[in-house]
């Protein structure tokens, strides 16, 4: 379907194309204590805390398979990237687990994966590779002190490469805590459910969430694996998180609905839930927001 764009924008919602936000910047540089987040497009994060760069889904590729290319750039340059100590995975879709993006890796970087996905990365020669179930956990040492850990948290979503390996790997969110104690949450690709809940008891205090808000439409198709901007807002409030950031949308058509339709009903689904705007990242292609401290919790 994707392929042969039945479940593609109308062509007179192509027009506001220009239209997506796109203003990259530097990569800010936190300090002790902090955690500076950077969207690169879709669901690719920079994420910078204890003096660990950490990328989630990284996709720098301007296309990927059978979708049409990239509608705005990359928000950060690959040359610009300071070295990549850890990378984190939810899934193996392929808008998710870039091939060509990761091949420009070290092969000594730290890959992070869903349970069943170690062995597609170490036949990609890498070295470090730590597989992790749902409710699992990791710590890595972290330059300026301490330990960042990542949690690997349930999703309601699903996977596959290949005709034949459909849900032989698993899927899910992940939350890095930094030395600081900022808690970040990324959700992967995912649609809405109790699971939410669950996470934000059993991880509290989470300061930022990354949740999608698009490829939604037709919700008959969608709907279980991907939530649209309304249940992204529940899923924040279910999660107890104090800020949200909207992801996985102005970058790949993946659906049906118009490009900037995610942003405007996220937009309206937060007003209309009484949170303070100011909690609301919605961030253009290529900005960045710092967690500190002192504005934790």
């Amino acid at each position: 379907m994707a392929r042969e764009g039945t479940v593609r924008p109308a062509a007179e919602a192509l027009r506001d194309l220009h239209r997506l936000p796109v203003a990259p910047g530097p990569l800010p540089e936190p300090g002790p204590g902090e955690t500076a987040v950077t969207w690169a497009g879709h669901a690719s994060w920079v994420l910078r805390t204890g003096g660990l760069t950490v990328l989630t889904d990284p996709v720098w590729s301007r296309r990927i398979l059978g979708t049409p290319a990239r509608v705005t750039p990359v928000g950060v340059p690959w040359e610009t990237l300071p070295p990549v100590d850890a990378v984190v995975i939810s899934h193996n879709h392929y808008d998710h687990l870039d091939a060509p993006t990761l091949k420009r890796l070290p092969r000594d970087t730290h890959l992070l994966v869903p349970a069943g996905l170690g062995a597609w990365c170490r036949r990609r020669g890498f070295t470090r590779v730590t597989e992790l179930d749902w409710w699992e956990a990791v710590e890595l040492p972290a330059p300026e002190g301490g330990t960042v850990r990542f949690d690997f948290v349930p999703a309601h979503h699903w996977s596959r490469r290949t005709l034949t390996d459909t849900c032989r790997s698993l899927w899910g969110g992940w939350i890095l805590t930094g030395p600081g104690g900022q808690r970040v949450h990324f959700a992967g690709d995912t649609g809405y459910g109790h699971w939410f809940t669950e996470i934000g008891d059993r991880c509290p205090g989470i300061d930022l969430t990354l949740l999608p808000i698009g490829a939604y439409d037709p919700p008959a198709l969608l709907r279980p694996v991907h939530t649209d901007p309304e249940e992204a807002v529940r899923a924040c409030l279910d999660l107890g998180a104090h800020r949200m950031a909207p992801m996985h949308w102005g970058t790949f058509l993946l659906s049906a609905e118009p490009p900037l339709e995610p942003l405007t009903r996220v937009r309206a689904a937060w007003e209309a839930a009484g949170l303070p705007r100011e909690r609301l990242w919605d961030l253009p292609i290529g900005a960045s927001r710092v967690l500190s401290a002192s504005v934790a919790g």
